[in-house]
């Protein structure tokens, strides 16, 4: 890797930001970092009724504060509406594209996957999700940490949904839009969204666009060994305790941590795990498989 290396950080403002999502930002910062690469900010607001008042502004606050500083103006989804539309448009005049009444509940009801009920049925836009068409299934990818990602075969070939019914665009449409806008090259991110991953690569062969690699990071647990989230009410990070926590969180990603880095300042405390930072070294598992 060299200095053409972009990588991002790409927080959902439902909520301030907790110790999984610092372990998030500063494996993507250092990750970018030690390849002598650019680290970018996405602010991923494209779900009204989940955001709170004020978060966006206080995630930029938070990484400000420990340091964690964006080389290039931060991007928010809200704002990027006319390009997931043009990206729609681009996939229906292919044929790839048709809408669907059905429910979770009906999907579930019929399989834990969706067979294509709606696909010959040519439904208007009314009260419908739009799905893209699986043509040619990712049955896995490699990540950087866990080696080779195996997905289910009827989870692969799902035709899914990247216009909802709620009139918002689809996780997996935007953060593919975006990371060709912003030409990001690695995706360094929780381990708790390796199973998109699949389909965010089906998409980017889709707009002939050439995908970046994943790198996805262990997760922070609670001791009921449930994932440390904003769901599950993960406490916000304390910015009078910028160093503890930053230190604390170089101890989750392996780093060799020693007492003396106590005494160092924040840009100090970055440039050390910069210099330190080693994928080899963070925690793996040999075997993963997507589905049920």
């Amino acid at each position: 890797m060299s200095n053409s290396y972009v990588g991002r950080f790409a927080p959902s403002p439902s909520g301030p930001l907790h110790f999984g999502s610092l372990i998030a930002a500063v494996g993507s910062y250092l990750q970018a970092k030690a390849n002598q690469g650019t680290w970018l900010v996405r602010i991923e607001d494209l779900d009204p009724p989940r955001e709170v008042a004020g978060a966006a502004a206080n995630i930029l606050t938070t990484l400000d504060a420990f340091g964690l500083h964006w080389d290039r103006d931060v991007i928010y989804q809200s704002q990027r509406e006319p390009a997931y539309r043009d990206a729609i448009a681009q996939l229906s005049q292919q044929g790839l594209t048709y809408y669907c009444h059905c429910t979770r509940k009906q999907i579930q009801a019929q399989g834990q996957f969706y067979q294509g009920q709606c696909k010959h049925k040519k439904l208007t836009a009314e009260h419908a999700a739009l799905r893209l068409t699986t043509t040619t299934p990712v049955n896995y990818f490699i990540d950087e940490l866990h080696g080779k990602i195996e997905i289910e075969k009827a989870l692969a070939a799902e035709d899914f949904i990247i216009h909802r019914k709620d009139g918002l665009f689809a996780y997996n449409l935007a953060v593919v839009v975006d990371d060709i806008y912003q030409g990001v090259t690695e995706v360094v991110r929780g381990a708790d969204l390796i199973e998109p991953t699949g389909r965010q690569l089906y998409l980017f062969s889709q707009f002939a666009q050439p995908a970046p690699s994943y790198l996805h990071l262990p997760l922070v647990s609670n001791v009921d060994g449930s994932k440390l989230s904003k769901q599950n009410h993960a406490p916000g990070l304390d910015t009078t305790k910028t160093k503890t926590l930053l230190i604390e969180a170089f101890k989750f990603l392996a780093l060799p941590v020693f007492n003396a880095l106590e005494d160092l300042s924040i840009p100090q405390l970055l440039q050390w795990g910069t210099e330190h930072w080693s994928v080899k070294n963070l925690p793996r598992q040999k075997s993963i498989v997507l589905g049920p």
